[in-house]
């Protein structure tokens, strides 16, 4: 289940990618689109499951409601936008990488937040994750940049907001269903950003491939990605799906690569192995008894 939601993820920012760079769709339409769609069906599966009350209930505090508002707008809507954002600028295989940049933010605040220096196994894994970066955005040449510099930023503006979306809804996930939380998360940030860009606008251009493309994004790529992993965390360990979720990476690249002629030389390829090594030494067991549990980035 992890793998294939993986997969669904890479798939997913590779059709971005084309909407984007050939079919000159707007990341704002297909991030207002892809979040109000996804929210709205995700509320009415948690709805079937869990029932009217326990889907609405998080409306009942307010404290819960300032934080369930934050995690739409900062949280979800963050990663979403800043994700689509990179991959316009650049390709869905190297915006995928520098997301998963992310566990080192978060490494930085576990580290922060007990007050002490990261561990030798964390220092590790932040400079495989620096070299790494590197190497992705240069490959290998140091007089410019392989990719887009707007790409590299709202890049790793996503890996930041990731590791935002990750830290700080803890509280309400030891109260609420996260497909709850990520149903009116997601409907929440969609809705508010569909208050400046009208998802019912269509694209200049539609075409059957389009609204293809588009609907793979929303329903495999969101939906059913984030159902089959937070399913899985039923059978096996977070620490285990975050190896596992090395998937999404590898699979935006290979099909970037094969179908799309995204070019990456040598020393790219060996950054993005140097990023995914920085995923495995922090998803160690050792670390997950300190860090927060992960939940799925609906991407």
């Amino acid at each position: 289940m992890v793998l294939f939601a993986t997969v669904f993820w890479g798939v997913s920012g590779t059709a971005a990618q084309v909407l984007f760079q050939q079919d000159h769709v707007s990341p704002y339409w297909l991030v207002t689109v892809r979040m109000s769609v996804s929210g709205f069906l995700l509320l009415l599966l948690a709805l079937s499951r869990f029932g009217f009350g326990s889907v609405f209930s998080v409306w009942k505090n307010r404290q819960d409601v300032v934080r369930l508002v934050l995690l739409g707008f900062f949280g979800l809507l963050g990663v979403q936008y800043t994700y689509f954002a990179s991959i316009q600028y650049g390709n869905a295989a190297t915006s995928t990488l520098l997301q998963y940049v992310g566990p080192i933010f978060i490494t930085l605040y576990v580290a922060f937040r007990n007050r002490r220096m990261p561990r030798v196994r964390e220092l590790t894994a932040i400079a495989f994750a620096l070299f790494g970066v590197f190497l992705l955005v240069t490959n290998g040449n140091t007089r410019h940049f392989e990719v887009a510099p707007l790409a590299v930023v709202w890049g790793l503006l996503s890996a930041l907001t990731v590791a935002f979306y990750t830290l700080y809804p803890q509280t309400l996930l030891k109260r609420y269903d996260p497909a709850i939380l990520i149903g009116w998360g997601m409907l929440l940030g969609g809705l508010g950003l569909g208050l400046g860009e009208n998802p019912f606008r269509m694209p200049i251009h539609t075409t059957p491939l389009l609204w293809l493309l588009v609907s793979f994004v929303v329903i495999f790529g969101t939906l059913i990605a984030f159902y089959m992993y937070i399913s899985s965390l039923n059978h096996i360990s977070a620490s285990v799906a975050s190896l596992l979720a090395c998937g999404e990476p590898l699979s935006a690249a290979v099909i970037a690569v094969t179908l799309l002629h995204v070019r990456m030389g040598l020393p790219s390829l060996l950054g993005a192995v140097c990023i995914l090594i920085t995923v495995t030494l922090l998803a160690h067991k050792e670390r997950v008894t300190e860090s927060p549990p992960k939940i799925a980035t609906p991407r």
